[in-house]
């Protein structure tokens, strides 16, 4: 399950955006532009960074993940799906009565769900109570969250952050999804929270700032935390809304997506085109 070869990385993220394109297809709808924002993200960490089992998925020493920003639940039943936590037919009930994959997750239905998640805000204060007690247990697990940018006018958040800073929480990852869009426009004219970086590190976080799409420097941000000893991980990832089809990039109107028959057909057609080429 696990690798180091960033292309092949590269290639799970690909068909895990396929399995995201067959939930919309299932239900009719759904957070596209969110999922495919954070879904390299997401990829490299199951199949790359943590140390987690779908043959165990309740192992005691297991890393942890929380996807804060629920919404974009159908990235993380992408990856799961994809590493064998549960059978992919389960991918076509998506949004449907009594499904295991509501529109957000629930750690009641479905095997590696850590956190119910949707309401935003919530995500990093439940990480940080993890991270605390997984220290406490000696195990060596960490726990890694995606906060979404626009999610950060949550004051939760803050709260969070102070807490982890306090609390000197150095087996707790932030992943900060900055891809510039929220559903009711631009985070920069809704609320902006610019130098985000700064920010945490007012607080006390060790922060960096990469590619979030590039898969090489997931990676190597994943490989470098902790980045100080004592204090709590950034990883500010700028990304691209919809990254994946050509059309969603970088356009709020996305972030639920209606798809059309031929909007959908197409959006198909460039990963399997995209898949296509890295088999070269």
């Amino acid at each position: 399950m696990k690798t180091n070869d960033i292309r092949e990385l590269e290639r799970m993220a690909a068909r895990c955006r396929q399995n995201v394109l067959r939930m919309v297809r299932a239900n009719g709808s759904g957070h596209l532009g969110p999922a495919y924002s954070c879904i390299d993200i997401v990829t490299a960490l199951y199949f790359h960074g943590m140390n987690v089992d779908p043959e165990n998925p309740k192992k005691e020493d297991r890393d942890i993940f929380v996807l804060s920003a629920g919404h974009k639940g159908m990235a993380q039943y992408a990856v799961l799906a994809e590493a064998g936590f549960f059978d992919k037919s389960l991918l076509d009930t998506f949004g449907h009565f009594k499904s295991p994959l509501p529109g957000h997750p629930d750690m009641h239905k479905l095997p590696g769900i850590e956190a119910s998640t949707g309401s935003l805000g919530h995500g990093m204060n439940i990480a940080c109570g993890i991270a605390l007690g997984k220290r406490q247990d000696g195990l060596g697990s960490r726990v890694f969250v995606i906060v979404g940018d626009g999610e950060l006018a949550e004051g939760s958040n803050w709260e969070a952050a102070a807490i982890a800073a306090h609390y000197r929480l150095d087996n707790l990852v932030l992943f900060l999804d900055h891809n510039g869009l929220q559903i009711s426009g631009k985070t920069k004219d809704v609320m902006s929270f610019e130098p985000i970086a700064k920010h945490f590190e007012g607080f006390g976080w060790a922060a960096r700032e990469i590619d979030g799409n590039n898969m090489a420097e997931i990676v190597a941000a994943i490989d470098s935390v902790p980045f100080e000893k004592g204090k709590p991980s950034l990883i500010v990832a700028n990304t691209i809304k919809g990254k994946g089809f050509s059309r969603a990039e970088n356009q709020v109107g996305y972030h639920y997506w209606n798809p059309s028959a031929e909007e959908m057909a197409l959006a198909e057609k460039e990963l399997e085109d995209l898949l296509m080429g890295m088999r070269k």
